[in-house]
């Protein structure tokens, strides 16, 4: 692979293809430098000339999520968390209260700010893919006892072959009653929300009635679109009878399952997997006011927005709207990573990455904010994993953005805590975790406080993939608090743009945020000459 901010991929673990002549590649095309007649076809562009379409996206799809490879010319590594040793704010400046434990890292957010969340961060969106399908039950409960926000994702009710629809509207479901409930037994004192997201077969189906009215839901999600891809959602189907539900459901499924062709075809083996993809909304103000009001008649308590990496003009109409018509989040999800089948080279090429979406949305909320317009929170998303990369957007967004929206990032560690589950049961501990232990409570360093919580029957029935989830939360929570504590801010509502510096012109060029050289100038010159 090529490296740069100007990358061209033709070999990628993505799409499970690779040059021939590793070593030589030319930068222009990702071609090997010699490309040699009687070569099977090992790269993309070979794997292409007989698997063609399939090679679009990353594979093998239902077991992985994917990011981009792409080298931006700016991400959050450029920037640096400023400490500093002189007082404290959010807590009394006395080195015996001013510890990190004591940082508070509650968020409360909504209209009303009845939303609260335990930590500064949301997953904000895994729909019907099979890798989210497969790991929710430890994505929900892991969620709800960490107090922190879920969102379940588009065309959940769609995929549902048990959903009941009659006259194109769902009125009996059996996915999205099991993930709603799933989070909603485990959640703890009011903390964190589950949130029921719709794209436009959502909306056509009346998911988000169905779950407002017959599930209790109070917080949902219109979908403009993510940071991944700029079409609907896709997903790859293994059976030709689910196959022509979909088709029946309004979905566009490819080739099409009905043709006498296409059965035949994929019968002998030419193919085994069908494409199920989503329509693109279209956005306007006008249908945009009637559905908010239409959510609200039925009984939505809050009502929040997700939109994707488009261009400027398209964040502008994202935020203003959900300005005017007072909504509760906005959620800005930038360029290069997903959960689901996202085509490989639009996920690498198209839209704007993160701190450049950031950098923007913080521009226009500032311009907003100056003319006196109601905000709802705003939450970023793009890649974020680490407790310094939290703090940098949540640093850059200060002091509009509240939260931080993963995806990615919690999937593994739900993942990660399913499989080290398994193999406790099986008894067969891989030798990197056995030195840790043999039982969840010996490997899971949480395990222990975790049961004295909840006590020991509500614990033993927690999932391991759950248990994964929970001890990656209190991993970023103790290390945004050492952060927060070095930059004496003892309430994460205290974070601010000043705790950030940009490390390289550029950045500074970007987000506004001060080159580090020219941080702090006017106030050093003054104790200089104080």
């Amino acid at each position: 692979m090529t490296t740069g901010t100007l990358t061209r991929l033709n070999s990628s673990a993505a799409t499970l293809t690779k040059n021939r002549t590793e070593g030589s590649v030319t930068s222009i095309s990702g071609m090997c430098v010699t490309c040699v007649d009687g070569c099977i076809g090992m790269c993309e562009i070979g794997k292409s000339a007989y698997r063609g379409h399939e090679v679009i996206y990353p594979q093998p799809f239902g077991v992985i999520t994917t990011a981009s490879e792409k080298r931006y010319p700016i991400d959050y590594s450029h920037f640096t968390i400023m400490g500093t040793a002189v007082g404290a704010h959010g807590i009394e400046a006395d080195s015996d209260k001013a510890i990190f434990p004591n940082v508070d890292l509650t968020v409360a957010l909504g209209h009303d700010n009845g939303l609260r969340f335990r930590l500064p961060w949301i997953i904000s969106g895994i729909g019907s893919t099979n890798v989210a399908k497969n790991n929710w039950e430890g994505l929900a409960i892991g969620s709800a006892i960490s107090g922190v926000g879920l969102t379940i994702g588009e065309n959940v009710v769609g995929m549902d072959v048990e959903a009941v629809i009659k006259n194109g509207r769902v009125v009996d479901t059996m996915d999205l009653k099991r993930r709603v409930d799933l989070y909603r037994k485990a959640q703890r004192d009011g903390y964190g929300a589950i949130v029921v997201q719709a794209n436009v077969e959502d909306t056509r189906l009346g998911a988000q009635e169905y779950a407002i009215e017959r599930l209790g839901v109070e917080c949902v999600e219109l979908k403009w679109g993510q940071g991944a891809k700029d079409i609907g959602g896709e997903v790859k189907i293994a059976s030709l009878e689910r196959a022509q539900l979909l088709q029946q459901r309004g979905y566009i499924v490819l080739p099409d399952p009905t043709d006498p062709a296409v059965i035949a075809a994929y019968k002998r083996g030419a193919f085994k997997e069908f494409e199920r993809h989503s329509r693109v909304g279209m956005v306007s103000e006008e249908a945009f006011a009637r559905r908010v009001k239409e959510l609200r008649k039925a009984g939505a308590k809050y009502v929040f927005l997700k939109t994707g990496a488009y261009r400027p003009a398209d964040l502008a109409r994202a935020i203003r709207f959900a300005s005017r018509y007072k909504l509760d989040l906005l959620t800005v999800d930038g360029a290069g990573g997903g959960t689901g089948m996202s085509p490989w080279r639009m996920m690498n090429e198209w839209g704007v990455p993160a701190v450049e979406l950031h950098s923007l949305l913080h521009r226009y909320a500032t311009y907003l904010a100056g003319r006196r317009a109601t905000l709802p929170a705003l939450a970023l998303g793009g890649g974020f994993a680490f407790e310094d990369q939290i703090m940098k957007g949540l640093a850059l967004g200060a002091p509009f953005v509240k939260l931080i929206g993963m995806a990615r990032a919690p999937i593994a560690a739900a993942m990660v805590g399913k499989t080290l589950g398994r193999a406790i049961d099986d008894g067969a501990m891989p030798v990197y975790v056995q030195r840790f232990g043999k039982t969840r409570e010996e490997v899971f360093v949480t395990a222990s406080d975790l049961k004295k919580d909840l006590g020991a029957d509500t614990f033993d029935k927690i999932p391991s993939g759950a248990l994964g989830l929970y001890t990656y939360y209190e991993r970023l929570a103790q290390g945004l608090r050492q952060f927060l504590a070095g930059s004496r801010k003892f309430d994460v509502s205290q974070v601010s743009r000043d705790d950030i510096a940009s490390l390289t012109p550029e950045a500074a060029a970007v987000s506004g945020i001060p080159f580090v050289m020219d941080t702090d100038h006017e106030l050093a010159k003054k104790i200089l000459d104080s």
